[in-house]
This record gives C-alpha cells, structure tokens and sequence, in this order.
C-alpha cells in the first residue's frame, strides 16, 4: 500500500514539474538566446480575444468557402439547434429565431433579450461569420448567454448554414 502511495506521489510530482518546464530540455546557443526545443520553435497560441467583425478566420484553419453545404443535411444538422432555435419567424425560445439570420446584425430581433456581449458585438451575420461562430461561439462573442459548444464538423457547419439560407 505504502509503495503504491510513493509511486503515485512520484508519478504527480513529474506531471508537475514536466508542465512547469515545458517537459523539454533546452539545447542551443545560449549566446543568440535560441533553443532548440519544440515548444520555442512553435510559438504557443495567445488568445489575443475574439476576432474581429470582419475576421473570418476559423480555429480549424477551414475556409468557408471551399465548402458547399446541403441545406437536406443542414436540416437534419440543426436538430441539435432545435432545442434553443426556431427558424419561424417572429418566434423566439431561449434562444432568438434564426429566420433570415444570414445579413442580419447580431442582437436584432425583436423580442429576444440578448446578451449585452451580443447585442454590442457589431458582427453582421455573414456565412463566413456565422461559419466560424458555430465552430466555437464563445470565442467569437465571449459572454454571451449562448451556451452551445460548437459544432467542430465543418461539413455540418456549412450544411446548417445552407438551411438557414433556405429552411422552405
């Protein structure tokens, strides 16, 4: 019992110490300040915040348009969205119709209380940004009230996008 304990012990100390470090050693010439490790040759990602209103730019590196979404596909897709999203018209849920979403400003419908994050965001409801906004919502507007994860499949973003274009 009492090696089991060490061992575990030991075991969580590396996990520590491997993080803290970087898990590497460093190599080099400590004269020009560059190392030869993984972790400095691939400069970690800063979360500068979210993007931009006209940043389309999608964590998975895909673009938008290299894809064509089928709004049959999209339509079995947006089930998932179902439970918070109607696309009628004029009839919100918890959370606001998506009838006509595409080129619409975000945080306009009338009726729906919308997250101040939202409601301020400036984005105009694009492809390209509604693309890259159901890859991660939080990360293109933190703070909304959104609580949807995303949807990392590109091919079923861009088929729950081709059915909002057309949900008839």
């Amino acid at each position: 019992m009492v090696g089991m304990k060490t061992v575990t012990a030991a075991l969580a100390l590396s996990i520590l110490t491997a993080g803290c470090s970087g898990g590497g050693s460093e190599s080099g010439d400590p004269a020009s300040g560059t190392t030869g490790t993984a972790a400095s040759e691939a400069a970690p990602s800063v979360d500068s915040g979210p993007p931009g209103t006209d940043d389309v730019a999608t964590l998975d590196g895909v673009a938008y348009a290299s894809l064509t979404g089928d709004p049959a596909s999209g339509k079995s897709a947006f089930m998932q969205c179902r439970t918070c999203h109607v696309v009628d018209p004029g009839m919100n849920r918890v959370g606001p119709s998506l009838a006509n979403i595409v080129g619409r400003e975000a945080g306009s419908v009338a009726g729906f209380r919308y997250s101040e994050a939202n409601a301020n965001s400036g984005i105009i409801w694009t492809e390209e940004k509604l693309f890259q906004f159901l890859e991660k919502p939080q990360r293109v507007i933190p703070k909304t009230r959104m609580i949807f994860a995303g949807m990392p499949d590109v091919q079923k973003r861009a088929d729950v996008i081709a059915y909002l274009k057309n949900p008839g």
